[in-house]
């Protein structure tokens, strides 16, 4: 069984507390866009370290940037931030996602003092192993429909912008932040549909390589649960949910939703109900 806690209910804490987590998985950052949260990115950085920390793909958006270049202060901040990080002695491993794919020809190259890895078997502080992959290998419109993954990639895009208008009315009346395409994946069959075959299909990955769990990203949707047998961590996303998957000393897993003024931690089974979009 998976060491992981159902312990339900998360838990609040000031941000002013720094927190010291022994490995920090993060991912689908998506620099470079218009609609990544560097800023939140750079405050949740303040306030959560770690000796290991992987970054789990699409950090660098580069389908966006050849579109139209788009980089921002806040950006670079991200970039600085974990380039300190390296320099202070953090170890950082880079695998690369589909939006940052031209990293993949370097597998074992350092930048800075960040290492690529094409993917990674990560073994917890209670032994576990787990397969740390950005997951878009096991994403088939992205391998056998390139077109249709752009043009999925754009209409995106399109959600992100359309619900960005929406919940400037939703805070301007005293609404909470509501997130279009986190419904949609949610309610729609197909959607819904396609996560459980991702999810299914990343554990089966792992499975065959011997490992307990899988560590990955690329879908947007933070979860952490049990498929067959086999512990199933999505990191999310810092374009919308703003979550991240902190590792503690005893091998145990938390996600971690950051809202810039504070941040909840989710163990468990509980994290797959908890990782809805938080207000940003």
């Amino acid at each position: 069984m998976d060491s992981i806690s159902d312990v339900p209910g998360g838990t609040a804490a000031p941000a002013t507390i720094a927190r010291q987590f022994r490995t920090l998985f993060l991912s689908d950052v998506h620099l470079g866009s218009k609609a990544a949260q560097a800023e939140l990115l750079v405050d949740f950085m303040r306030f959560h370290t770690a000796p290991t920390i992987y970054l789990v793909g699409d950090i660098v958006d580069g389908w966006r940037l050849r579109r139209s270049w788009h980089w921002p202060a806040s950006h670079n901040d991200v970039v600085q931030k974990l380039l300190r990080q390296a320099r202070k002695g953090s170890r950082i491993i880079y695998i690369p996602g589909n939006h940052d794919e031209f990293l993949r020809p370097f597998p074992g190259e350092h930048f800075g003092g960040i290492e690529v890895r094409i993917d990674d078997v990560f073994e917890a502080a209670d032994g576990r192993r787990y397969l740390v992959i950005h997951g878009d290998e096991f994403d088939v419109v992205v391998r056998n429909a390139r077109l249709i993954a752009y043009l999925g990639d754009w209409a995106y895009d399109a959600a992100i912008a359309v619900n960005h208008v929406f919940n400037r009315m939703r805070r301007w009346a005293g609404f909470p932040y509501w997130s279009l395409s986190s419904w949609a994946k949610l309610k729609v069959k197909n959607a819904v549909s396609f996560i459980g075959a991702f999810e299914d299909a990343l554990a089966g990955e792992a499975l065959r390589r011997g490992c307990q769990g899988v560590i990955c990203g690329h879908i947007h949707h933070a979860a952490i649960a049990e498929r067959a047998g086999i512990t199933y961590i999505n990191t999310g996303d810092w374009v919308e949910s703003c979550t991240a998957i902190g590792e503690r000393h005893d091998g145990t897993f938390e996600m971690i939703r950051w809202t810039g003024h504070g941040m909840q931690g989710v163990t468990g089974h509980e994290a797959e109900r908890a990782a809805e979009p938080v207000a940003a």
